[in-house]
This record gives C-alpha cells, sequence and structure tokens, in this order.
C-alpha cells in the first residue's frame, strides 16, 4: 500500500524535474510541503497534457475543483491532498492558489493562441507566478516583498518554459507565442505548426529570450536580503533554467524538432553550487 507521502514523492522524482533537485537541500516539513504541492500541480498539468478529449479532461479538471474545495472543508480523498493538507495552515497554503493554477489548466483547454503578451501573461501568473508565490511560502518567505519577486520569477520560469517547448505544444497544436509577435516577425503559425527553422524565426525566439532574461534580472533585484537564505531553492531553479535557457540560445533555438534539456548532474551540481557558495 502506498502512503500519501510515498505517492507524492514519486509523482515529483518521475518528472524529472529542475524543481525536485531544489526540493532536496531543504528541511523535511518544508520538503514534504513543497513534494505535496509539486505533485498537485503535476497532477492537474498531466490532466491537460495527457487527456486527448477536451471534454474528458474538462470533467476531470472539475472534479480536482471539488476535491481542493471538499479538501480544505476537511475531506481530503485523493493521495496528493492527504499529503498536502497537513502542511496547507503552517504554510498559508489556501484553495484559492490551487484553483488559480487549475483555472490556468482549463485555459489550456480552452485556448491554443494569445493575441498579445499581457494576455499571455494572466495564463502565466495562473500556472507559474501563484506557483511561485505558495513555493516562496513554503521557503520561508518573512517579507512581504518576496511575493513579487516569486511572480516575476514564476515567470520567467514559464517563458523559459514555453521557448523550450515550442515544438512539443505545436505537435498538440498550441503555440503560446504571441500572435501580434508572430506577425511583427513575420513568422507564420505553420510554420512553427510544420518546424520549419528561418532567420525569421531565430530573431522571433531571440526576442523572447532577452525578455525572459530582464524578467531573471528583475525578479532577482526585488527579492529582499532577509529572505535570500531561505529562497535558496527558487535560486537554484533560476541558476538552472536560465542555464537551459543559455544553451538554447547557443544552440540557436533549435526548439521545433527536440525538447533541449540539461542532464539530471547538470543539474545537481547548478543546483549544489547555489547552496554551497551562492552562485548562480
Amino acid at each position: 500500500m502506498t502512503t500519501p507521502q510515498q505517492y507524492v514523492q514519486n509523482k515529483a522524482a518521475a518528472s524529472g524535474s529542475s524543481f525536485y533537485y531544489a526540493f532536496l537541500f531543504l528541511p523535511k516539513d518544508r520538503r514534504a510541503a513543497i513534494t505535496a504541492f509539486y505533485a498537485f500541480c503535476r497532477e492537474v498539468d498531466d490532466v491537460v497534457d495527457e487527456v486527448s478529449d477536451p471534454g474528458v479532461a474538462a470533467t476531470k479538471l472539475a472534479w480536482w475543483q471539488g476535491e481542493v474545495r471538499k479538501s480544505f472543508a476537511g475531506q481530503p480523498s485523493h493521495p496528493v491532498m492527504q499529503a498536502l493538507m497537513p502542511h496547507a495552515s503552517a504554510f498559508s497554503i489556501q484553495a484559492e492558489h490551487l484553483l488559480a493554477v487549475i483555472e490556468g489548466c482549463q485555459m489550456d483547454l480552452e485556448q491554443t493562441r494569445y493575441l498579445d503578451f499581457p494576455g499571455l501573461q494572466r495564463y502565466c501568473h495562473l500556472v507559474a507566478g501563484v506557483v511561485g508565490e505558495v513555493a516562496a511560502r513554503i521557503f520561508g518567505q518573512t517579507s512581504p516583498q518576496t511575493t513579487q519577486y516569486a511572480h516575476k520569477l514564476g515567470l520567467a520560469f514559464q517563458l523559459t518554459n514555453i521557448i523550450r517547448d515550442v515544438g512539443e505544444d505545436a505537435m498538440r497544436g498550441r503555440i503560446y507565442l504571441p500572435v501580434n509577435e508572430l506577425q511583427q516577425f513575420d513568422v507564420k503559425a505553420h510554420e512553427i505548426l510544420n518546424r520549419k527553422y528561418s532567420d525569421r524565426f531565430e530573431a522571433l525566439m531571440r526576442f523572447q529570450a532577452q525578455r525572459a532574461h530582464q524578467l531573471y534580472d528583475e525578479a532577482l533585484a526585488l527579492l529582499p536580503q532577509a529572505d535570500y537564505r531561505a529562497q535558496k531553492p527558487g535560486l537554484m531553479m533560476a541558476s538552472i533554467y536560465r542555464t537551459l535557457l543559455r544553451e538554447i540560445e547557443q544552440d540557436k533555438f533549435q526548439v521545433l524538432h527536440q525538447r533541449v534539456s540539461l542532464t539530471p548532474l547538470r543539474k545537481l551540481w547548478l543546483a549544489w553550487r547555489m547552496q554551497a557558495l551562492g552562485r548562480m
């Protein structure tokens, strides 16, 4: 019989995510809380990515909304919520945080294009900004300003994901790059869907990468010194993600036919370097 704690541990580890490496250095209770929260995010995200019928996916997300409300009323039935709820009050995790993440996943079912960056930003806020906010609380936030840092860093992470996953998302019929920016660089949607590289595509992607780098810089500038030590797991992730972004840039954005990634060993090294030496 798998315990809820084993379930979320397996879910987090199986994803091979950069987040997992950042959790390894946390004290036990914080690690348990972030692992459960991350497993929740994976569960609802997987509904969108793995369920091919939008109607079935919508029904599953509606079930998760009900499960969140029931859990905060004291009746969690899913192992992820059973693992998460014991930590909710200690780390100020609220139902609306989890419902916002589900809402972001619902947007994925209803929307495959974003007209402009503000529209995309709303989506990123739900699937990444709110996640950053909850993570910052679990890591040990003491200053209110750290929430702004967490939201901005979450946006930078999500834009890095979007750059990395352009080809993979296109296979699912989704293009997260804003329509008006495709037009600005004269890149046609069908070129991305058909995995056609061009100088125009590279210029468009360079523009996206510059924006992401600017957000990393702005986020790091917002982190109060008082919370620097507690927020090291987020800084580890920033180091891993930014390294990935630079790799993609050096590779001239060869993201349409493959998913560029860092090896587990390299992620672990980057996380350790941030933890031990405070260097990104």
